[in-house]
């Protein structure tokens, strides 16, 4: 695993509570804040998801030669 999934993944889990507590209180620029942290989380994992595995393709393709 590597940093950007790490990062990804946390800011995800931290745009859900905001999301969460921004529904709970009323307060919609909080809850669109959240949605917004769950976007960019999801991006950067899913970036970090594909440099892993690039990584684990060259590897494999080095591993065979």
């Amino acid at each position: 695993m590597n940093k950007h999934q790490v990062e990804g993944r946390v800011d995800e889990a931290k745009g859900k509570v905001k999301e969460v507590a921004g529904r709970v209180v009323g307060n919609e620029s909080l809850e669109a804040e959240g949605l917004g942290d769950q976007v960019k989380g999801k991006a950067q994992s899913g970036y970090g998801d594909a440099k892993e595995g690039a990584k684990d393709a060259a590897k494999k393709a080095i591993d065979k030669l």
